[in-house]
Order: structure tokens, then sequence, then C-alpha cells
């Protein structure tokens, strides 16, 4: 029953942080953005302007979610979330790039993001085969586990 704001956010004009969230170090809500209550936003993700977030949803670390978006799932950490109600586009390269993520990193990632959305896989069998094909970086783990760990399901 707390509501939990990290270091170094930036928390724009009109933004709406409801009753027990908890939000990650470098999160970005531009104006207007909107979260319902017990929403967990996790480090480095950005929710963009005028969207908003359902309650018991969790945002990924690192993911972005665009402008008027309307997040009624949990959004992949890692990857780009738009649209209401939104889906997912892939991996957020460009904000990956920007801070600075290996190469492989952002590989193993782009590989593991088309084994989930374009591989015409379920996600139990899209689970597998990135565990199987793509153990040994700590991004793709903590993609498998953020989706393992969904209690509302993600976007896909």
């Amino acid at each position: 029953m707390l509501t939990q704001i990290g270091d170094d956010c930036l928390i724009m004009a009109q933004a709406h942080i409801a009753h027990d969230c908890l939000l990650g170090d470098h999160v970005i809500m531009a104006n207007a953005a909107t979260l319902a209550g017990h929403v967990i936003i996790e480090n480095r993700a950005n929710i963009g302007a005028y969207s908003g977030v359902h309650q018991f949803c969790r945002v990924g670390q690192e993911a972005y979610i665009g402008g008027y978006s309307v997040v009624v799932k949990d959004a992949l950490p890692f990857a780009l979330t738009v649209g209401n109600h939104a889906r997912c586009y892939g991996l957020n390269t460009t904000g990956m790039k920007r801070r600075g993520y290996s190469r492989e990193a952002i590989k193993s990632l782009h590989h593991a993001f088309h084994l989930l959305l374009s591989a015409k896989l379920n996600t139990t069998q899209a689970l597998e085969q990135i565990r199987s094909e793509l153990a040994n970086s700590p991004e793709v783990d903590a993609l498998v586990q953020f989706i393992e760990g969904s209690q509302r399901g993600v976007i896909k």
C-alpha cells in the first residue's frame, strides 16, 4: 500500500501516478501520462504523452510506450509498444543504442523478439526456443523472466 518513485525520474506536467504504484529509476512519464493503481514501471521505461496504463499492469525495463497508447496487459521490456489498445512493434533498437547496449545484446534481443512476435509460435513455444538458442544473454533472461512472471498476459 505504497506509491514509490525511484531516483532520477522525469515526470512531466499533468502526469498522474495513482495509489500503490512502483516506479523504478530513470523513468520518464511525458505530459498527461496516467498510471492506474498497482502499476509497476521498471527502470528506464518511457511512458508517452497522454498514454494510460491499466491497473495491475507492468511496464518492463527500457520499454517505450508511444504517445496516446492504452496499455491493458504487461508491456514487454526493451520493446516499442504503441496504440489503442497497444501492440508490440518489436525491439526498441534506437533506445538500446543510445543507452550503450552491446551489439551482441541487441542482436540477441532482436532474435528473441522475432521468435515472440513473427515466428508463428505461441508464447510457450517461443519461450522454449528462446531458452535453447539464447541462453547466455542477461537481457534475454530478463525478457523471459518478465513474461513468465506476468499475471495479466503480455502485449504481443
